[in-house]
């Protein structure tokens, strides 16, 4: 089995309203894909559903080889999940839950391995209540690898983090992709996506929009490259599919290299607002 999620015209219904409206999408071994979109796109309510919390309305689900609607303990064993919402554990210390949480798996990661992996290891002994909201977010992660997971759900992970810690938790998942986690990701910071991902899906209003490599999606009109330059009439911006011959053009006409002339690729965050907008998702 290659496929670790697989997805087939996945839906949600609460009542007349329609949450999930034919989503379909697989994710590989050891991939790391993000599900994008705005709020009440429904990426919650995909999530909760692979997560097996959720019952669908109609379509089928499969995670790890398993129906999530009707998986056993074991098959819980087998997934991690972080939250959108931070732990909650009265006086317990960082350690002790991590312990606490770790002894519920067959083969848990060691705990001051787990701990430095997240940058805790000097919290160790701190109660959960004293922590701030960003080390309470990175113990959120702990728990949710803790385990060694084979699929590693990341719901809205870096909510609350500085970007030193940002860059770090990064780091720490690109060392989990190389140890063969595959991990679902969900995020509003479209830099985070582009920096982790080997897919996105883009889903707006309970509908997939697009899904695929990161510089793969939208239309090929919104990958269009943009050049930059600025003369005496003040700065421009055109998209060209050949930036380099628009560039020699003017530098034939004035003689010299325009001043800050820059050619770049939409971002990430460009064509997916795009995307958003043509899909009437916002």
């Amino acid at each position: 089995m290659t496929s670790v999620v697989e997805v087939e015209d996945l839906a949600k219904r609460y009542g007349d309203r329609t949450a999930l409206d034919g989503v379909s999408f697989t994710i590989e071994r050891g991939e790391t894909f993000a599900l994008l979109g705005p709020n009440g796109a429904g990426k919650s309510t995909t999530i909760e559903i692979l997560e097996g919390y959720r019952r669908r309305s109609g379509g089928t689900a499969r995670v790890l080889g398993v129906d999530p609607g009707t998986a056993g303990v074991d098959w819980k064993a087998r997934i991690g999940i972080v939250l959108q919402s931070s732990t909650e554990a009265g006086t317990a210390t960082v350690r002790e839950m991590l312990a606490h949480v770790a002894s519920f798996f067959p083969s848990p990661r060691p705990v001051d391995e787990t701990l430095e992996a997240v940058g805790l290891t000097d919290d160790a002994r701190t109660r959960i209540r004293a922590l701030s909201g960003g080390r309470r977010r990175r113990l959120d992660v702990a728990l949710g690898i803790v385990g060694r997971p084979e699929l590693l759900f990341l719901d809205e992970p870096t909510t609350g983090f500085d970007p030193e810690a940002r860059r770090r938790f990064w780091d720490l998942v690109t060392r989990l992709k190389h140890e063969g986690t595959t991990i679902l990701l969900t995020t509003h910071y479209l830099d985070e996506a582009a920096e982790l991902s080997d897919r996105v899906a883009v889903i707006a209003s309970g509908r997939l929009l697009d899904i695929g490599p990161v510089d793969g999606i939208g239309s090929p009109e919104a990958r269009i490259p943009i050049v930059r330059w600025r003369d005496g009439d003040g700065l421009h911006e055109v998209r060209t599919g050949e930036p380099a011959t628009l560039v020699a053009r003017l530098v034939e006409s004035a003689g010299r290299e325009p001043r800050d002339v820059e050619i770049r690729r939409p971002s990430l965050e460009e064509v997916y607002l795009r995307l958003i907008e043509d899909g009437g998702g916002a």
